[in-house]
């Protein structure tokens, strides 16, 4: 798949830093949101359908990310039990 944007090419490594990897992820759903304007603004409604795709994969990337860097915790409902 040839992507919209540089920064969301998807063969390119996703650094190793939680700091730097959240950049990339966000790098790329910024550019390709707009893209995505910009391909709306001009009809290309296929090539906008496309991107669209790209950006949730990254949205999808930014998500897991998030829960991988995230600290772990109880649920709510388990420290009113104990």
């Amino acid at each position: 798949m040839t992507p919209f944007t540089p920064s969301s090419d998807t063969r390119a490594p996703i650094p190793d830093h939680a700091g730097a990897r959240l950049d990339r992820i966000a790098s790329a759903v910024a550019t390709l949101a707009a893209e995505e304007r910009r391909l709306h603004r001009l009809g290309l409604e296929a090539a906008e359908r496309r991107c669209r795709e790209q950006r949730r994969y990254w949205e999808f990337l930014r998500a897991v990310n998030g829960l991988a860097d995230a600290p772990a915790q109880e649920p709510a409902w388990l420290r009113r039990i104990g």
